[in-house]
């Protein structure tokens, strides 16, 4: 029914909604009977759910950079082997909550890591795999970290947040990283402005899938 396997990413700062509509492109998928895995890094393997919890982990305040972007590294490793490849060798279309974009935005960008150094390991963790189509969902980073406070609260995440308790132009550089990011990569980039409503940000997301249904 979806045609060929399709590896589609979601990108965005902390808060701008990716995760909602990941739900909500699955929830569509299901319904046309399309054949799709819905993933997350880090964490998409048992492997990786260890590595997300000492990278998320706020008392983590002296991890390395080096370190940090090992850590990516590694769980991305396991999940391009694990997880992505076989999916998409079985005909499954995946659907994943971050892939190398952020390292290279938030490691490599607001970190400081050398990018070059970052995009060559990005290409060893990921076997050279290259999303077909990338969201980004933009949004002011003020917003994006209002909502991902209000989620939080909603939802507790156990200390579970050391991103988002990073200053603001830590922030800032990793938005400034992607929107660069996706005008070096137009053929693979979508921009979407995501302070529109939720049921907006979905259409915008379906129409430029469209091609690929």
């Amino acid at each position: 029914v979806g045609g060929k396997a399709r590896f589609i990413t979601f990108e965005g700062i902390e808060g701008c909604g990716k995760t909602t509509q990941l739900r909500r492109l699955a929830k569509r998928m299901k319904a046309r009977g399309i054949p799709f895995l819905l993933t997350r890094e880090p964490g998409g393997t048992a492997i990786g759910r260890g590595i997300r919890n000492i990278l998320l982990d706020a008392r983590n305040r002296n991890l390395a950079p080096l370190g940090e972007l090992m850590l990516y590294a590694a769980d991305r490793v396991q999940h391009v082997r694990e997880v992505i490849l076989p999916a998409l060798s079985r005909g499954a279309w995946v659907l994943c909550d971050r892939f190398s974009d952020a390292t290279e935005a938030y490691q490599g960008w607001a970190r400081g890591q050398d990018r070059r150094m970052v995009r060559r390991l990005n290409g060893l963790a990921t076997q050279g795999l290259v999303p077909d189509m990338t969201f980004l969902l933009d949004l002011a980073v003020e917003k994006g970290l209002t909502r991902a406070l209000r989620r939080n609260q909603a939802m507790p995440v156990n200390g579970q947040d050391r991103f988002e308790k990073e200053d603001l132009s830590f922030h800032r550089k990793v938005r400034k990283a992607y929107l660069h990011m996706a005008r070096r990569h137009p053929e693979r980039f979508v921009v979407v402005d995501a302070d529109a409503r939720a049921e907006e940000v979905e259409e915008s997301v379906l129409r430029h899938l469209s091609r690929f249904l």
